[in-house]
């Protein structure tokens, strides 16, 4: 299946695995916030389209094998950096953006401890400017970027990551794995752990619940032969047309389901990742 995927990649992770005495298990980082966003910054999450963002990264655990299984399965065109970014001005972006300037901007990137530091949760007496500079910080606290693009940031990201993560010699991963984590875990019921709670919106939070384990795979080889053992009918490719799902499903997301499938360039300044859901119809019924 390997050569299939990725005959015009001799340089995939899948190859190399192949002569590998000892897996390569990728480092996976996840930034877990300490506590729920203040309720006095909602409204500006909201506002900037990363409030459900903000409630997924609550105590979520990461399987490295599981997501390195995935990356492996992963082809790779090429590719997907147009443009360059290193004449802008970091500094007056960040004094912009968060009211004053960081000692140690290397390119767009700042240090995550400096805005914790800086940046103290609001309280009843916080001017509206000083709710919304929290809020920012907040977001790049959640996706661990310095970029400042809210709307396309966390996919375009993962994408990022996912196609850095093919190469053999890339021994991390960032971005929103916890993401990509439950995609899997809602299609793939046989490396699906057994949670007994009700569904809640984000979806994502379904994983953050105490779960079992149990008759699951523990080994990346293991995990690899089930996914090359099972025949199509055995993933489920449209999880959430299940009612226990869909109940939960907020309704402004079920509005206009064309906007699923659509085929977009997803731009995160110097990072622009197409999002091709043309190559994954099957989990929108097609």
């Amino acid at each position: 299946m390997a050569g299939e995927l990725i005959r015009f990649d001799d340089k995939h992770i899948s190859i190399e695995q192949m002569q590998m005495s000892v897996d390569r298990i990728l480092q996976c980082y996840i930034r877990n916030m300490t506590g729920p966003p203040s309720p006095l910054i909602e409204d500006y999450l909201r506002e900037a389209g990363f409030w459900h963002v903000a409630m997924i990264g609550q105590g979520c655990k990461l399987d490295p094998k599981l997501i390195i299984a995935l990356i492996e399965g992963l082809p790779v065109d090429g590719d997907a950096v147009t443009g360059s970014v290193h004449s802008a001005d970091w500094g007056a972006v960040c004094y912009k953006l968060l009211g004053t300037i960081s000692d140690n901007i290397n390119g767009g990137q700042i240090e995550m401890g400096w805005l914790r530091d800086t940046f103290p949760k609001p309280d009843d007496d916080s001017t509206e400017l000083e709710k919304i500079r929290y809020a920012r910080a907040y977001i790049l606290q959640i996706i661990g970027a310095g970029e400042f693009s809210w709307g396309s940031v966390v996919l375009a990201t993962l994408y990022w990551e996912m196609c850095g993560a093919t190469r053999p010699n890339k021994a991390k991963i960032e971005g929103c794995l916890s993401l990509l984590q439950s995609w899997a875990r809602f299609r793939f019921p046989f490396l699906r752990p057994r949670v007994d709670h009700p569904y809640t919106f984000p979806l994502i939070t379904r994983w953050n619940h105490s779960a079992s384990y149990a008759r699951l795979p523990t080994c990346l080889e293991d995990i690899r032969l089930l996914l090359e053992q099972r025949s199509e009918a055995q993933f489920q490719w449209t999880p959430y047309e299940d009612l226990a799902i869909r109940a939960v499903i907020l309704d402004e997301y079920l509005q206009n389901p064309n906007t699923w499938h659509v085929k977009v360039p997803l731009v995160n300044f110097a990072i622009v990742e197409i999002h091709q859901s043309d190559r994954v119809l099957r989990q929108f019924g097609f």
